[in-house]
């Protein structure tokens, strides 16, 4: 009998399908309140603020329930220590940072390119096969963004201009990719609660550093207190913290590690949408031609995957 947790090639659970598509949702209102906070919260410190309002309001479950797993969190201290420093000290950082240097649209057509760095990423360190329809729904999937964010006129691709910053989201997206490759290695079972505790606990320590060297030599003005900041910090600590976390954590414990990184590229889609929604605009043809392309990439790669 096949285990409940498995995924068919052909199907996806509801359940699933949800954890999957949250997190892009939830990113992508991150990417907005980013750009709102990049004016007033420098960009590491809003990093250091956002996991420790998710650490205060996840440590009391987890703390109870750490006890049991310690002899499994000592055992296993190198991917603690290395899935912590990628997923919580690294990803958001350079985003913010990103947000501070490169444009909206160079970010999210270098994270777009996230399917293609898990491809690599899994074959040099993990040799994991690179199936064809993960390929080529990749490649299908990023035509998809760029769809949505040229606002399907080709021509606007051609006054990209990158500049320094954009290393800092290339390097987030290969951060993300090992990251999310970490979560599908072999190792104790312990509940999302303990591993997400600890990953965000040693995660904002491996943080202190940086917030320390950006305080010094950033140049960022200081943080001035408002209901403004109050509720951007409160909010990126929560939803696109811990509940898109959590749902990632749980959507990679219950399929490959390829699969979801797909679902990644709906972040872009997400972002456009709710600005045309703020903006009170109506969705144009090139955004329904970007998410017929990023879903047939996303099916492709759900295809890919062995019963």
């Amino acid at each position: 009998m096949m285990p409940a947790h498995s995924e068919s090639g052909r199907h996806m659970r509801p359940t699933l399908l949800l954890m999957l598509t949250v997190p892009p949702l939830l990113w992508g209102s991150n990417a907005v309140l980013g750009q709102l906070a990049a004016g007033s919260i420098a960009p590491i410190l809003l990093n250091v603020l956002r996991w420790s309002v998710a650490l205060a309001l996840l440590a009391p479950f987890a703390l109870r329930q750490i006890g049991p797993h310690l002899p499994a969190l000592r055992a296993q201290w190198k991917f603690l220590l290395l899935s912590s420093f990628l997923g919580i000290t690294c990803y958001n950082a350079l985003q913010y940072l990103a947000l501070t240097t490169s444009s909206a649209l160079n970010i999210s057509l270098i994270g777009a390119a996230t399917p293609v760095f898990i491809l690599i990423s899994g074959r040099v360190f993990f040799g994991q096969r690179i199936n064809v329809l993960s390929a080529i729904g990749a490649l299908v999937s990023i035509v998809g963004v760029a769809c949505v964010l040229a606002r399907g006129d080709v021509s606007r691709l051609n006054t990209i201009s990158f500049v320094p910053g954009d290393l800092f989201m290339l390097v987030a997206a290969v951060a993300w990719g090992l990251y999310t490759l970490l979560l599908k290695q072999p190792r104790a079972h312990m509940p999302i609660t303990v591993l997400l505790s600890v990953q965000i606990a040693i995660g904002l320590l491996c943080s202190l550093p940086f917030a320390a060297a950006e305080h010094v030599w950033g140049g960022y003005a200081p943080l001035v207190w408002g209901w403004r900041e109050i509720a951007i910090v409160f909010y990126v600590g929560t939803m696109p913290s811990l509940v898109a976390y959590f749902c990632w954590q749980r959507a990679v414990s219950q399929t490959s590690a390829q699969l979801p990184v797909f679902f990644m590229n709906l972040t872009p889609l997400f972002t456009v949408s709710l600005a045309a929604l703020m903006l009170n605009e109506r969705p144009q043809a090139f955004h329904y031609i970007g998410l017929v392309l990023i879903l047939g990439g996303i099916y492709l790669a759900h295809r890919s995957q062995p019963a």
